[in-house]
């Protein structure tokens, strides 16, 4: 992780052929596109590796969640469970639709805890987010039990988590509905970008009206095309996805690649007493785009944080003070600071974050350092920084 990391001939060739067409646009201008539809083919390409009957390309991985919700009837008022520890768009998703964000603790899997969610679900609660943070999953087999039992959605924000798996299914697929994102940070990429997978019938021709205006996409005039509903614009363009078709073929390689790297830092790692890492649940593969590890305490944690950035070890996160991926730092939704005016229904139900009690979550996150694993290190560069954290680690605990 990153995709980009490893752009080449294949990406280049995929783009070359939009550009001698000179269709950006994924629908229409049949005759020009020299029979070339990169979106459509990405899809299928992501129904095959998902092994699942619909994929609907999107615009980014935070439309994805937006149609996602949209497409299963999701609005205003209707409430969506979600976790502390993910990234804004989580939350910007649902208040998109005017529908409520409940924020619930996380565990020692750095995702939705299934007990906080339980206590957590009302007469007004429609569906269940876990956000797979990180590369590794909820306890899936626990949510979809609580899901079934309450008659709500599961909804996978599997969007830092593409190429893991839970009980032998891709992630993303385990629920009613899954999200990825394919921005340029993410195992792969489009530049921008984001997929909605479903094996729901209606959940797929919503979301495919839905993400394009309302366009009905009967027939090839698509000025003819009628509109059953509202849509919005959260189209992918042709060049967008062209890089994502190169990229979807090479998953399971930068799967493989991430592998090797987690493995050979975490045996490093677990040969230090005061480290310990993330529960991943039974059944459950990590994409093995982070490696996330526990330090005895908060402080612990910060002072072994800046010692690893002090030491020349980049990419290593401390996600407690982070202003962008835990509830701490999000003042502009617990104040509803917006541009415009927001849905009633969000304004009343919206709980008072300020006086929420998240301390399980505190007591995980505080104590986390999570680790970006990249494709491009060679054996030795992997080595020299295992050898390295460990040695600072040591040092500093």
């Amino acid at each position: 992780m990153p995709g980009f990391e490893f752009f080449g001939d294949q990406e280049r060739a995929q783009v070359d052929d939009v550009l001698q067409s000179g269709v950006l646009m994924r629908y229409g201008f049949d005759g020009r596109r020299n029979n070339h539809w990169k979106a459509m083919e990405l899809e299928k390409a992501l129904e095959q590796r998902m092994q699942v009957k619909h994929a609907q390309l999107v615009s980014s991985g935070t439309a994805a969640l937006t149609v996602a919700l949209a497409s299963a009837g999701i609005g205003a008022g209707d409430e969506v469970i979600m976790p502390t520890f993910t990234f804004v768009a989580s939350f910007e998703s649902i208040i998109a639709l005017g529908a409520v964000p409940i924020l619930v603790d996380v565990d020692d899997t750095l995702t939705l805890c299934p007990k906080a969610v339980e206590a957590a679900i009302n007469e007004r609660t429609k569906v269940v987010m876990p956000v797979h943070m990180c590369g590794s999953m909820a306890d899936l087999k626990v949510l979809l039990e609580i899901c079934k039992k309450h008659n709500l959605l599961l909804l996978e924000d599997a969007c830092q988590a593409i190429g893991g798996s839970f009980e032998g299914k891709p992630l993303g697929s385990y629920g009613d509905l899954g999200c990825f994102s394919f921005d340029y940070v993410k195992t792969i990429t489009c530049g921008e970008g984001g997929a909605i997978i479903s094996n729901n019938d209606q959940y797929k021709i919503n979301a495919d009206h839905y993400s394009d205006h309302g366009h009905d996409h009967v027939g090839k005039d698509r000025g003819a095309e009628t509109h059953p509903f509202l849509g919005y614009n959260f189209r992918i363009s042709e060049l967008n996805a062209a890089v994502g078709l190169a990229q979807i073929n090479r998953l399971d390689e930068f799967i493989n690649i991430q592998k090797v790297n987690y493995t050979i830092l975490r045996n490093a790692l677990e040969e230090i007493p005061e480290v310990s890492f993330r529960r991943v649940p039974n059944g459950g593969v990590e994409s093995y785009a982070f490696m996330s590890f526990f330090l005895p305490d908060e402080a612990t944690a910060k002072k072994v944080h800046q010692a690893l950035g002090n030491g020349g070890v980049d990419a290593c996160f401390y996600w407690f003070d982070n202003n962008w991926h835990y509830y701490r730092k999000w003042e502009h939704l617990t104040n509803l600071k917006s541009l415009g005016k927001l849905p009633a229904e969000l304004k009343n139900q919206l709980p008072d974050y300020t006086k929420s009690d998240f301390s399980q979550s505190d007591h995980w996150i505080s104590k986390t350092i999570s680790c970006l694993i990249k494709l491009g290190w060679s054996e030795a560069e992997v080595q020299q920084r295992a050898q390295k954290m460990a040695e600072i680690i040591k040092s500093t605990i």
